[in-house]
């Protein structure tokens, strides 16, 4: 619902997302939705060198994938699909900045404190079309904590950002 939601306002659903483990648990959750039709087709960018060769490493080891999930029985790849693009080179990360939604960003780090997550949110985090999903546990004093708070203002390299983009909580 909240990446069609985002969509349909034309905004950019943008993921702060730890690079080992929760990047490829929302690459995978992404892959099974898009399967099965459930959210629209728009790119879904994973904007961190980190988690891409994080990723790498899960892929080389597939024997050890629950084989009782479905999508791991049917995909060849789980981590690489039609939507999906891995973005390594600083120049493509900026990039995104400048493109229109929709579109997802997933990027870190994973508490929003430092990473290419920041230049997303200094671009993104005014706009109230977009929406920053939080997934994951942010300390206190923590720009990640303070966008989980909804605070009226957030600051990105020591810029004032009006937070107006929507911010949603997956437990």
């Amino acid at each position: 619902a909240i990446v069609s939601q985002t969509a349909k306002r034309g905004g950019k659903l943008l993921i702060p997302a730890f690079a080992v483990g929760r990047t490829q648990e929302l690459v995978y959750e992404l892959h099974a939705l898009a399967r099965a039709g459930k959210i629209p087709e728009i790119p879904i960018f994973i904007d961190s060198p980190l988690a891409i060769d994080a990723t790498s490493v899960f892929e080389m080891h597939p024997d050890i994938f629950d084989r009782s999930e479905r999508m791991v029985q049917e995909a060849s790849n789980l981590f690489r699909f039609d939507l999906v693009r891995y973005t390594r080179d600083t120049e493509e990360s900026k990039a995104l900045n400048a493109m229109r939604g929709p579109m997802v960003v997933i990027a870190a780090s994973g508490m929003a404190e430092s990473g290419r997550i920041l230049h997303h949110l200094l671009n993104g985090a005014d706009d109230p079309r977009n929406t920053i999903l939080i997934v994951g546990f942010m300390a206190q004093h923590t720009l990640g904590r303070r966008i989980l708070e909804k605070q009226a203002v957030i600051k990105v390299f020591g810029d004032e950002v009006p937070l107006r983009a929507q911010v949603e909580v997956l437990n």
